[in-house]
C-alpha cells in the first residue's frame, strides 16, 4: 500500500489534535493544544486514508542550524507499515533543503529513531532554546525522554 505524505492543511488540524492527544493521554508523547496546532500547521505533514488523518509529524525550526522532529503519531491500525519512517524521511529531506545542519527529537521510542539514522545524545548537549515547551509537560523538570540527533550534510 502506497502512503502519500502531504503537507497538512488547516482542515486537518482537529484530526491532528485528536491523534496526538490520543497518545498524550497514554503518556506516550506531549499533548498539543488545538491553537498550537493551528499556529504551527505549516510544520506538519500528514498521511490520510480517504478523509481520515492516520498519521502526522512536525518539523519545527529552532534556530539557523537546528530543527526538531516532533508530534510523530500513527494510529494503532496503521503502525508497523513504515509510515513513521516515511514521515521522518520527509522531515529530514525538508531540513536538508532548508540548509539545517542538525535535527533532534525528544522521545520515549529511541530505538525507532535510531533505525531512522538518529544517534542518542546527552540532553545536556542540546542548546537551552530547545527546552521552551518543557514547562508544559507534566513531568517537568524531571524529563524522562531521550534525546537523539541526526546530522545533515549541508553546504555553507
Amino acid at each position: 500500500m502506497k502512503h502519500n505524505i502531504e503537507k497538512a492543511k488547516i482542515s486537518d488540524a482537529k484530526q491532528i489534535h485528536r491523534l496526538i492527544n490520543h497518545f498524550a493521554d497514554k503518556s506516550e508523547m506531549l499533548a498539543r493544544s488545538l491553537s498550537e496546532i493551528y499556529e504551527n500547521i505549516r510544520d506538519y505533514y500528514v498521511v490520510r486514508q480517504g478523509e481520515q488523518v492516520v498519521a502526522c509529524i512536525a518539523l519545527h525550526i529552532s534556530w539557523e542550524d537546528l530543527a526538531e522532529v516532533k508530534s510523530l503519531a500513527v494510529t494503532e491500525a496503521c503502525q508497523k507499515h513504515g509510515i513513521g519512517e516515511l514521515l521522518v524521511e520527509a522531515c529530514l529531506k525538508e531540513a536538508e533543503e532548508l540548509g539545517i545542519a542538525m535535527v533532534f527529537c525528544l522521545t520515549y521510542t529511541a530505538n525507532f529513531f535510531e533505525k531512522c539514522g538518529f544517534s542518542l545524545v546527552d540532553k545536556a548537549e542540546l542548546p537551552h532554546k530547545v527546552w521552551g515547551e518543557c514547562y508544559r509537560c507534566p513531568k517537568f523538570p524531571n524529563c524522562d525522554e531521550l534525546a537523539l540527533t541526526y546530522k545533515l550534510e549541508v553546504e555553507g
